[in-house]
C-alpha cells in the first residue's frame, strides 16, 4: 500500500468503533499506532484498554484531551488525564484550553490563565512522564473551545518551560489558513516542541456544526503533505496521527474508515 511506518489511527476517526474492536482493527491491518480518546478509553476501562494495547503491540501515540482550563475542577481533572496517560503509555496528553471565562471578552487574560494552569501542571506531568502539548484551534473557536488560536500562541507558552516537559500539537485544520504557521513550525522544531502531528482536511461547505467539518485526507483543500514535509523539516520524525471528525466518516463501519483512512494517508500525506 505504500509507507505506513509513521501511520497513526486517531480513534475520533472511528468514533464509534468500540476501543477493543479499534485495537484488534489497527492489530490486524498492521497498523503500529493509536491515538486515544478519554472517553472512549474510560468506556472499555483504563485498565482493559491498557492491557489491549499492549498485547496487540500498538504504541499509544497520544491521549486526547486535558485542558479547558475555565471549567469547574478543570485541575483534578487534568491531573487525572495525565495519570490516564501514564497508565496507558502515551508518552503526549493534548491539551485544549478552553475558551473565554463566562461573561469575559479579555482575550489576553484567557490566554494568561491557560499558562498559568498549564504551568501548575507540569510537575506532575513531569514525575510522571507525560508530555504536555499545546493545541491551537482555528479562531473561529476562541470563544468557546480554545483561545489559543495560532502556533506562536502555543509557543509562547511552551517555550516558558522544558521542551521535555511541554511542546504543541500541530494539527493541519487548525493550522492551514495562517500564512505565518511555516515560520511557526520551524521556530517549533529550533526548540524541539513538536510534541505531536496530526492532520485532517478542511470541507466546503462546512457543516452546521463546524465541529464536525474535517475530512479524511484528500478530501478538502489543505496541503497536507507541505505540511508533513514541513514538520519533516522541523526536525520531527514521531507519529502521523489522523484525526477526523465527520458524521458521514462515523456512520461507516470501522474497518472500511481503517482502510481508506490508510490508502489516503500514502496518497496524501506520506
Amino acid at each position: 500500500m505504500g509507507d505506513l511506518s509513521r501511520f497513526s489511527l486517531n480513534q475520533a476517526t472511528t468514533k464509534r468503533w468500540p476501543t477493543a474492536d479499534t485495537i484488534a482493527g489497527c492489530a490486524a491491518a498492521g497498523v503500529s499506532g493509536i491515538g486515544l480518546w478519554r472517553d472512549q478509553v474510560a468506556e472499555c476501562g483504563l485498565e482493559r484498554t491498557a492491557a489491549l494495547v499492549r498485547e496487540a503491540g500498538l504504541a499509544v501515540t497520544s491521549l486526547c484531551r486535558g485542558g479547558f482550563f475555565t471549567a469547574e475542577g478543570w485541575r483534578e481533572d487534568n491531573l487525572r488525564a495525565i495519570d490516564e496517560a501514564a497508565a496507558l503509555g502515551a508518552p503526549v496528553l493534548v491539551l485544549v484550553s478552553g475558551g473565554l471565562p463566562d461573561g469575559s471578552r479579555d482575550v489576553d487574560g484567557a490566554r494568561r490563565r491557560v499558562a498559568d494552569a498549564i504551568a501548575e501542571l507540569v510537575p506532575h506531568a513531569r514525575a510522571v512522564g507525560v508530555r504536555l502539548a499545546i493545541e491551537p484551534l482555528h479562531p473561529m473557536f476562541a470563544s468557546d473551545r480554545c483561545v489559543i488560536a495560532t502556533l506562536g500562541n502555543a509557543l509562547d507558552i511552551a517555550e516558558q518551560h522544558p521542551a521535555d516537559v511541554v511542546g504543541v500539537a500541530v494539527d493541519t485544520y487548525h493550522l492551514w489558513w495562517d500564512d505565518g504557521v511555516w515560520a511557526q513550525l520551524a521556530r517549533a522544531g529550533a526548540g524541539g516542541r513538536i510534541a505531536c502531528f496530526q492532520v485532517a482536511d478542511w470541507i466546503t461547505p462546512l457543516p452546521e456544526g463546524v465541529l464536525l467539518g474535517r475530512g479524511l485526507p484528500g478530501a478538502g483543500c489543505v496541503e497536507l503533505r507541505r505540511f508533513r514535509e514541513a514538520v519533516d523539516a522541523a526536525g520531527y520524525t514521531g507519529p502521523v496521527e489522523v484525526e477526523v471528525f465527520h458524521e458521514d466518516v462515523w456512520s461507516r463501519p470501522g474497518i472500511e474508515v481503517l482502510q481508506e483512512t490508510m490508502r489516503r494517508y500514502v496518497e496524501h500525506v506520506a
